[in-house]
């Protein structure tokens, strides 16, 4: 049988072949430990820094400001947890958003049986935060504010340049959550003006369990593994090169690939959003309709189960539900509900996201699958209730 299209690339990407070749040689014949003062370590060592650079280019920084990490979710909690027990003692405040990925929220919440209090930003009913909230919420006490580059779900990009400006003026840091917008749009940490930012690899074809946290020179944090010192002292272990040289190819292609998804993928994503919204005129737009990840569409369909639909069409399509399933209930998407959506149509959303191998045939065919497959669950509605 076919393989389902595949239409969920920002919950991972395939690895691609380049980077795939680069990390072969890491798994054999390059032994060694990047630790090592002899020649099997020092050619180990060169591979990491070299992947280090890459890396930093990507979102131009310098290498020595680049701490390599497991995942996003791990760069996120190296991040607050970092700051936290390494903070001044008078700032015990932390800001984040309403639509943060729970690598952020349940790192924040676990801070606050350390002391901490939070203060929760709302959005916009694009799921945009307002600047002149940062700045009711920011005070002196408040040791980060914490906004996602771009919401995972919707797509929806922050205003981060404003945000980082009126932080600082209170004398808070700023930490973005960039696993989605690394590789898709540009990212300049110079110019969004913030102090950290977290990377996740497999958002952008390097493996699952390669991630980065950009931390600006002159910020300590205490480190969530101790131990040696590794990584400038910042997180303890012996360096994976295989996935360091990994995640530095694929920063390498994806500075290379950002035209791509501005030009073509862009194009697909609108086509296959008219294709949708035409053939299903009462669907709901989710998120920014512009500014948003070029790659990204999130729609509501009133009066549809979305783990229904998705389970109606995942033999023939993979894509992403906002909501959860517990115990057969259909638990609404918590980040749509901060824009305002209602629990009816928070629970009726899907998310496609495309890649840069997306086909316009693929795009086409999806949005037929996805018409019939809402006609067919509205008229089965239509004759259970009329049972």
């Amino acid at each position: 049988m076919r393989e389902p299209i595949y239409l969920d690339f920002n919950a991972t990407t395939p690895v691609h072949p380049a980077v795939f070749e680069a990390m072969v040689p890491f798994f054999g014949p390059l032994l060694g430990n990047p630790s090592s003062a002899h020649p099997y370590g020092f050619r180990l060592r060169t591979a990491v820094e070299d992947a280090r650079a890459q890396i930093a280019g990507l979102i131009g920084a310098e290498p020595d400001e680049i701490v390599l990490t497991c995942s996003g979710s791990e760069a996120n909690n190296l991040a607050l947890k970092g700051l936290a027990f390494g903070r001044p003692v008078a700032r015990n405040e932390i800001v984040i958003s309403a639509v943060e990925h729970p690598a952020v929220t349940n790192a924040v919440r676990f801070l606050t049986r350390h002391g901490f209090s939070v203060t929760m930003l709302p959005v916009d009913s694009y799921g945009r935060v307002d600047p002149a909230a940062v700045r009711s919420a920011v005070t002196d006490r408040t040791l980060v504010v914490s906004v996602v580059h771009a919401q995972n779900e919707i797509g929806t990009i922050q205003p981060l340049t404003e945000v980082a400006a009126i932080a600082h003026q209170c004398g808070a840091m700023v930490h973005a959550d960039a696993a989605q917008t690394v590789g898709k749009v540009p990212v300049n940490v110079r110019a969004l003006g913030v102090d950290l930012l977290s990377i996740a690899g497999h958002k952008f074809y390097a493996p699952k369990g390669a991630g980065a946290l950009y931390v600006r020179r002159g910020i300590e944090l205490e480190p969530l593994i101790h131990g040696a010192g590794h990584e400038r002292g910042r997180r303890a272990g012996t360096e994976n090169a295989a996935f360091a040289v990994g995640l530095g190819r694929a920063a390498m292609l994806a500075s290379e690939r950002l035209p791509t998804y501005d030009s073509e993928v862009r194009r697909l994503r609108d086509r296959l959003q008219d294709t949708i919204l035409s053939g299903v005129p009462d669907a709901v737009l989710n998120g920014h309709p512009v500014t948003r990840l070029p790659n990204t569409l999130n729609v509501s369909f009133a009066g549809i189960d979305s783990t229904e639909l998705q389970s109606l069409v995942r033999d023939r399509l993979a894509c992403s539900t906002g909501s959860g399933c517990h115990d057969g209930i259909t638990v609404p998407s918590a980040t749509l509900l901060a824009i305002g959506r209602d629990r009816a149509l928070s629970a009726a959303a899907l998310r496609l996201s495309l890649g840069v191998e997306t086909t316009p045939a693929e795009i086409d065919e999806a949005g037929a699958i996805l018409i019939h497959a809402v006609s067919e669950l509205r008229t089965a509605r239509v004759v259970r209730s009329g049972a």
